[in-house]
C-alpha cells in the first residue's frame, strides 16, 4: 500500500489545473499594477555589464509613459495573456523534472506565419555547446524530413 493516498502525477495535475486556473481570466487592473516601476525591456541600460550589479540599470518604465499610452500597452498584454497557450502541465513537468527552458527554439514555416514550434529545456547542467547541437541536429533531421 502507498505511503500516500495519491501519487506523484496526481499532484502534477493538480498544479497543472491550478496554474491554467489562475491564467483564465487576468485581472486587468493587476497588469497596470504589476506594470507600475518595471522596466520596458526595450529602453533598459545595463552600465555594469559584468552582471555584479555594482551600476544601477536604467530605462524607462512603463508609469513613465503618457496616460493614453500606457493604457494601450495594458490592454494589449492583456489580450495576449488571454491568448496564451496554456502551457500549464508543460512548465510542472519541467519544474518537477529538474528542466529549465532558455531561448533555443526551432520554429516551422514561414517568420510571418509559423505552423509548429519547438521550445527546448535542458538539465541545468548541461553546457551550452551541447544544448546547441542537440537543437541544431533535431533542426536539420526535420528539415531532412520535410
Amino acid at each position: 500500500m502507498p505511503d500516500r493516498p495519491y501519487t506523484d502525477e496526481d499532484l502534477r495535475t493538480e498544479a497543472a489545473r491550478q496554474l491554467a486556473t489562475s491564467m483564465e481570466d487576468p485581472d486587468f487592473m493587476g497588469i497596470g499594477e504589476q506594470m507600475d516601476g518595471a522596466f520596458i525591456d526595450s529602453t533598459v541600460v545595463d552600465p555594469d555589464e559584468s552582471g555584479q550589479g555594482r551600476e544601477p540599470i536604467t530605462g524607462t518604465t512603463w508609469d513613465q509613459l503618457a496616460p493614453h499610452e500606457f493604457g494601450e500597452a495594458q490592454r494589449e498584454i492583456d489580450d495576449l495573456l488571454g491568448k496564451a497557450a496554456d502551457v500549464s502541465e508543460w512548465a510542472i513537468n519541467l519544474g518537477a523534472d529538474g528542466l529549465q527552458p532558455d531561448g533555443h527554439v526551432v520554429t516551422l514555416g514561414a517568420d510571418d506565419k509559423p505552423i509548429a514550434r519547438i521550445h527546448f529545456a535542458f538539465e541545468p547542467d548541461m553546457p551550452d555547446d551541447m544544448r546547441t547541437a542537440l537543437v541544431e541536429g533535431i533542426g536539420e533531421a526535420i528539415a531532412d524530413a520535410l
